[in-house]
């Protein structure tokens, strides 16, 4: 992902702080790497994180990525479905609803 490409707030923190930005992008490669998932397993994990932790901007990121690697909407819609036993289901619907924020416009 090129600085272009990342969301606001942390596109500015990469064109204002490079050093930094690369050690967290360094950070996230070597996390990626850590273990046996996949790219697509390693994508839905990431979209499930964002989700718990209600970042509406994430969330939006990792189904625009998702998206541009091939995922269907309908795996990443599932995400949120997965998340209302555990999450509850306000915190699944909102999920839901910023899913379809990217999927229904893309």
């Amino acid at each position: 992902m090129t600085k272009q490409e990342l969301p606001a707030g942390a596109g500015q923190v990469a064109e204002q702080y490079p050093e930094i930005w690369e050690a967290y992008a360094e950070l996230g490669r070597a996390c990626a790497e850590s273990g046996p998932l996949d790219a697509r397993t390693r994508r839905l994990v990431k979209l499930a994180l964002a989700v718990g932790a209600r970042s509406e901007g994430a969330v939006h990121s990792h189904v625009r990525r998702g998206l541009e690697e091939g995922e269907s909407a309908e795996a990443l819609k599932q995400v949120a479905m997965l998340a209302i036993p555990t999450l509850g289901l306000p915190s699944g619907v909102a999920a839901l609803t910023w899913i379809e924020d990217i999927t229904e416009s893309h």
